[in-house]
Formats: structure tokens, sequence, C-alpha cells
């Protein structure tokens, strides 16, 4: 890895661009990491920053994710990610924003394709929409590939997490496992209602506790506070929030047996995979198992297929992850470098 500009996530990106536009307030980052299979697609997310240095950061994180998990979905896009940087915890927002950073967008000639992701919403697409064609997750008509990213990560996850259910506890279903999850918006939201059908035992937590505990009530589960789902004794935990959350110290922490969820980049660092290892836990890389949302945006802006072919496709990804642990039991690796070591291949930086 390339740690050029003072940044450590620096992967020889081709492009970190930082954007102003003092009439609307927007500032933003789009870092494109790889266009070698196609545009670099990947959402963009309103956050807050404790300063940009975090942003540029988060922005270089997850751009190198999204070319993996475009590869490992074996879809024909690199892999970028745009951040727009709230001023405050809670903002909204603004509609003259959205329009600025569909400005930016556009001047990058299709370079980087945009979507939603967190702190945006179908809405927020459409706003984009009227100043570049190269965005994504618009609504669209019912049978086709597009819309809200959302319901299809979801799947995905769930499909990874039934997987990982049986590779790590021998389960031929879910009824009785017991899973902790992490965050249920709409991705984690959407696996605990999939779940519950299955007859799971879940417990969960959401930085919104009444979201969480409205949740429960409905599917029957338990919630615990947010800064205490990963320590819950379980079969599984599910991340289903934003990442960097497995620490040395939340995965000395940890009682379970398998961690599989749809939150981005769940690793601290790189050394996390191997104390994931050491104990014995079987991971679910977070960017081949939430695949799910960039498979439908995708094939929408591709123009190919229908919910049919996304579905399909989705489909397809616990075979991705029995891949990964496959090559990982051959050769003794930790699973998260064996996933990054595929990747790299399929994008040409083996």
């Amino acid at each position: 890895m390339t740690t050029g500009w003072g940044f450590p996530d620096f992967d020889d990106h081709e492009g970190v661009h930082l954007f102003t536009d003092p009439a609307s307030g927007l500032r933003a980052v789009i870092a494109i990491h790889s266009t070698k299979l196609g545009p670099a697609a990947g959402g963009v997310r309103f956050w807050h920053y404790a300063d940009s240095d975090r942003a540029i950061t988060d922005a270089l994180r997850l751009s190198r994710g999204m070319s993996f998990k475009n590869a490992m979905a074996d879809l024909p896009m690199g892999g970028g990610k745009g951040v727009v940087l709230a001023a405050k915890p809670g903002d909204t927002i603004s509609l003259a924003q959205l329009e600025a950073f569909g400005g930016v967008v556009d001047s990058l000639g299709g370079r980087y394709v945009t979507a939603e992701d967190v702190g945006m919403s179908e809405a927020s697409m459409k706003t984009i929409a009227t100043k570049t064609k190269h965005v994504s997750g618009l609504p669209v008509a019912a049978g086709s590939a597009g819309g809200d990213p959302g319901p299809y990560t979801a799947m995905g996850v769930y499909l990874g997490v039934k997987a990982a259910a049986q590779r790590g506890l021998g389960a031929t279903d879910m009824k009785g496992v017991r899973v902790a999850i992490q965050g249920v918006g709409s991705v984690g939201g959407g696996l605990a209602r999939l779940l519950a059908k299955d007859g799971a035992v879940l417990t969960l937590a959401d930085v919104n506790a009444d979201r969480a505990k409205a949740l429960a009530e409905q599917l029957g589960a338990q919630t615990v506070a947010a800064d205490e789902i990963l320590g819950v004794e379980a079969d599984i935990v599910s991340p289903n929030a934003l990442g960097a959350i497995l620490t040395p110290a939340s995965i000395a922490a940890l009682r379970t047996t398998i961690v599989a969820g749809g939150a981005n980049n769940q690793l601290e660092t790189k050394a996390e995979g191997a104390a994931l290892q050491a104990r014995g836990i079987l991971y679910a890389p977070d960017y081949v198992i939430n695949a799910g949302g960039i498979i439908n945006v995708a094939l929408e802006y591709l123009g190919h297929g229908d919910q049919a072919e996304v579905e399909a496709r989705i489909a397809r990804i616990p075979d991705r992850l029995v891949q990964v642990w496959d090559e990982a039991d051959r050769t003794g690796a930790p699973i998260s470098d064996v996933a990054d070591t595929i990747a790299k291949r399929l994008i040409g930086r083996a």
C-alpha cells in the first residue's frame, strides 16, 4: 500500500477530489480508487466528522472497499465514494447542497457514479440527477432494477448470514440461532425482519434506542444499549451501523462464533482480521456480504437486466463467501486478507 500524502489509507487511489461551494455551503470529498473494471461506483454519505482529515480518510477507505465490492460481485464497475460534510451532528442536507454535489459529480465526466448512502434518500438522488446523469438509485417502475438499495443490501446480508450459520454452526436453518444486530436502519432492520420470520432469536441495538425498541416489540426481540451489543452472548454478531467497530478491545469482548453484517469497513485496521482468526471467529468480509445494494443500482445505471436479474446476482453472494472461506482454510491466512487478495487479483493489483 502506498501511504502518500500523510493518509495511511491512501492506496494508490486514482484521484481524491475536494470540493467547496460557498453559495450552498457544500464541502465534499470524492475518492476514486480504481476504474480498472469500469466507472468508479459508490454512494455518497452526508455525515458530521470531527475534522476534514477524518472525512478524507473515510472516503479513502470506503472507495477502496467499493473497488473490492464491485469486483467480488462481478460488476463491470470500479470503486469510488462521495462524502458530504455536515456542519454539525443531526444536520440534514439542503436542496442547494444536493444540486451543488450533482454539479461536482458531473464535473468528473462519468469517472464517478454516485448513489444513496447514509444521510441520503431516493429523493436526494432525484435532486442530484437534475445536475448529472451519473447517478443511480432513482425511483423505478415495479420489476425494474434500481431504486432504494437498502432492501437489496439487507437481502444479501441475510443470505450471507445464513451461509455463515451453516459454515460456522452447522445450522441448516435459522430457527433458534441467536443473532445480535447492531444498527436497525434500512439494512439492519430489514435483516432483523427476515431473520425473525425464520425463527432466529434476536437482540437489537441502535443509537436511536426508540427505533430499536419499536422494532423489537414488532418482532418479539430483546434490546440492549448500543454500546453493549458487540459483547452480547450470541451465535452471530451482525454489525450494520458505521465502520471501524472491530477493534482490539471489541474483538476481545466478543462472545460469538461468527461476525457477519452489512456495515462497511468493520475492521479498524488490517490487523483486526488476524485477531478474529486468533479467536477462532468466522468472519464474513463486509464488502462481499453487503454487495446487494450496489448490484441493484449498478444494473440500473448500466441498463442491464431487471429485478429478477438483481435477485439472481444477490443469490450468488454466499458462493463468493464460500470461495473466500475455502481459500482461507487452505492457506491458513486470515479471512479478511484472503478476500483482499482475491479482490486485488480481480482489479489487477495483486
